[in-house]
């Protein structure tokens, strides 16, 4: 059985990489790394290390036209800055709405894509690394167990059978995930989760918040910021 899996060089999406490829061997899973417009290419970056540690074939789309519109914090043509607090105190001002750094149905967009760039390459699995962490609060609804259950069946639908959705961490939290990657061997050191594009983790977006917690709950140090 061959896999895709949607991955972005991030923690949760090499830690399902490794996943995918303990399950069906590399030579059976293709990487697909999205640009969607960030401002920065670090992911980018971390995502052709990690994959070449691998050695899994990958691909790249480009789909940042479709976000052009978008004043999402992480995108190029946004004047929003990413704000640096913890995402529980982004979503006390957020009146029930998801966070800046949410791209809109980003995760939705990369799965449908995903399935056409699957099913053209003989694969029956898609694999995602969403985790209940981001999920949680509305934080990014496109994470959520409920969207993922949808996505599925529309997925298994439209293919006429032939693909379904796996993501195997849709249940965890983001220090289950470490957990997990650790037991995998995965090259944390490698992979670059900051919502900035600096040499280093700047620490205090939402996301570099999360991994430090996340490492901390697991009695580990994260590599990136030895």
């Amino acid at each position: 059985m061959k896999a895709l899996v949607l991955f972005s060089g991030g923690l949760d999406s090499s830690t399902c990489l490794a996943y995918a490829v303990k399950e069906h061997g590399r030579e059976n899973v293709l990487a697909l790394s999205i640009y969607y417009g960030q401002k920065h290419d670090k992911e980018l970056e971390a995502a052709r290390n990690v994959a070449e540690y691998y050695g899994v074939r990958r691909q790249t789309l480009d789909l940042a036209a479709i976000f052009a519109g978008s004043d999402c914090s992480l995108l190029k043509g946004s004047e929003e800055n990413v704000p640096m607090e913890s995402y529980a105190d982004q979503l006390s001002k957020t009146d029930g709405k998801p966070v800046s750094t949410y791209v809109p149905f980003r995760n939705g967009l990369f799965i449908a894509s995903a399935a056409s760039i699957a099913l053209s390459n003989g694969c029956s699995l898609i694999y995602y690394g969403a985790h209940s962490d981001d999920a949680a609060g509305n934080a990014y609804p496109d994470c959520s167990d409920r969207f993922n259950n949808a996505m599925n069946e529309a997925v298994f639908t439209g293919s006429g059978g032939q693909l379904s959705i796996k993501a195997p961490f849709v249940g965890l939290t983001k220090a289950d995930v470490v957990k997990l990657g650790s037991e995998l061997g995965v090259p944390f050191e490698l992979t670059w989760s900051c919502y900035e594009g600096g040499d280093k983790p700047c620490g205090t977006c939402g996301t570099c918040r999360d991994r430090a917690e996340a490492f901390k709950k697991n009695g580990l140090a994260d590599p990136l910021l030895r």
